[in-house]
């Protein structure tokens, strides 16, 4: 895709707390329209929807004060495009192994992850990976690892499309794209240009 592939959309960007900044700053490098979502009227109108990293159990629990969750269960599973990117990808799962006391998952994308499954913040780390892209062509991509979860166990209709370490870090079923590393740190545009084409899904 081209440079401003996100020209004439509108992607919300999930805004309670975590790495909303950076999303934000990559869309619109790609011509996109940024809403920062705090509240559910703010989820209509979208065409494509980020959930960023951070702390799962602390955007579940706001999710759930601020009344986003139903919401955001309505609108991503009504076909909303919608990529989640390291704890955006906890929270779309279908189960945690290790949940925070109270957490849940919006259980809409079907794979286990196991959070902080590459260690701590100490732990940290660049890579390129390889991204298989929805024509079953690879490319690299530019990846930062921070306190990343991985998927130990996808279902039928989940197509992987990327590994780490001989874990899988890449997922993607229907309009859900779930990544366990961060893309807009290393300012690596393929996996939100992959999200922006997505936007004609509904």
């Amino acid at each position: 895709m081209s440079k401003l592939s996100g020209a004439g959309k509108t992607v919300g960007v999930l805004a309670l707390q975590g790495g909303v900044s950076e999303h934000a700053e990559l869309l619109h490098a790609l011509g996109a329209d940024v809403v920062l979502v705090k509240k559910s009227s703010q989820l209509e109108g979208l065409d494509a929807l980020v959930l960023p990293g951070g702390e799962s159990s602390t955007i579940d629990r706001l999710t759930r004060i601020l009344d986003l969750r139903d919401a955001l269960i309505e609108a991503i599973s009504g076909g909303l495009p919608t990529l989640g990117t390291c704890a955006g990808l906890i929270m779309l799962s279908r189960e945690i192994t290790d949940p925070a006391p109270g957490q849940q998952p919006l259980g809409l994308l079907d794979v286990t992850v196991d959070r902080n499954a590459f260690g701590s913040q100490v732990a940290s780390a660049e890579t390129v990976l390889n991204w298989k892209s929805p024509s079953g062509e690879s490319h690299p991509v530019k990846a930062a690892f921070i306190r990343a979860p991985r998927v130990i166990s996808a279902g039928e209709g989940v197509e992987i499309t990327a590994h780490y370490n001989g874990e899988i870090v890449g997922v993607r079923q229907g309009n859900l794209l779930g990544i366990s590393f961060h893309p807009e740190l290393c300012e690596e545009t393929a996996v939100h240009d992959e999200l922006l084409g997505l936007t004609g899904y509904k």
